[in-house]
């Protein structure tokens, strides 16, 4: 009962997370961007985001965990592949929109495409996501595949699964960031106040330097005129002791 009880806190958890996560993405969208739209500008762009948070990791997300549920183990499970099946195929075919949505704003903005890692990764993960989901149509939800081929491929299905999830967060991270990085250069402390503070080839600041020659080059008078002053008496000196010696 206590790891019953685990797992459920981990699973709602888990989908609360997600939840989170595609409320966020709308939020931004529609408070910090310019919502959503399909005119090839950035509205357009912003469908990219919200539907890979919503379909490639929380949609898919679910269609992995859907037969671990252990309310799910007593119903057929024809029924539990179909719902599996259906869930992954909607993120599918979300994740083929949001490509589409951002390939028309970089062809409308004559902006390259893939031109990062994130973009690299990214159309990997959908190119192995489509196999990954035709061959588990035709091996395990059609009744053609011989059990021993089923049996054989499960592994691999389950494994490559995971790993193609993993690199779908590990890619919506890199565009996050790829993100911030284009849209904050204008928080960057200005060129001209750091120019005040320290100069460019790190050396001293301008106004500790200018500090420093002043006084150096008071100092260096003081010492001059402390030189002149001594030799002046010492002179002085000379001269009152060759005078004193011509009178006597």
């Amino acid at each position: 009962m206590e790891g019953y009880r685990r797992f459920l806190a981990l699973l709602v958890s888990a989908l609360l997370l997600g939840f989170v996560a595609v409320v966020c993405s709308l939020v931004w969208v529609f408070r910090y961007r310019e919502g959503l739209g399909w005119d090839g500008g950035a509205a357009e762009f912003n469908w990219h985001p919200v539907l890979v948070v919503t379909g490639f990791v929380f949609i898919q997300g679910i269609a992995i965990i859907v037969y671990r549920l252990p309310w799910t183990w007593k119903c057929s499970k024809l029924l539990m592949k179909f719902i599996h099946a259906g869930l992954n195929t909607i993120a599918m075919i979300l994740a083929i929109v949001s490509m589409v949505a951002v390939f028309e704003y970089h062809n409308a903005r004559n902006i390259p495409n893939m031109y990062s890692l994130h973009s690299w990764i990214g159309l990997t993960a959908v190119i192995f996501y489509s196999l990954q989901l035709f061959l588990g149509f035709a091996v395990f939800l059609l009744p053609f595949a011989p059990v021993p081929l089923r049996a054989a491929l499960m592994p691999i299905h389950v494994y490559s699964g995971l790993l193609i999830f993993v690199a779908v967060i590990a890619s919506a991270l890199m565009g996050i960031t790829e993100k911030l990085l284009f849209s904050l250069p204008h928080w960057k402390r200005p060129p001209e106040e750091s120019a005040k503070v320290q100069r460019p080839n790190g050396g001293a600041p301008e106004g500790v330097e200018a500090e420093s020659t002043m006084t150096d080059c008071s100092n260096a008078d003081r010492s001059d005129a402390g030189f002149n002053s001594d030799a002046a008496r010492k002179r002085n000196f000379k001269l009152d002791e060759a005078g004193q010696r011509s009178t006597m």
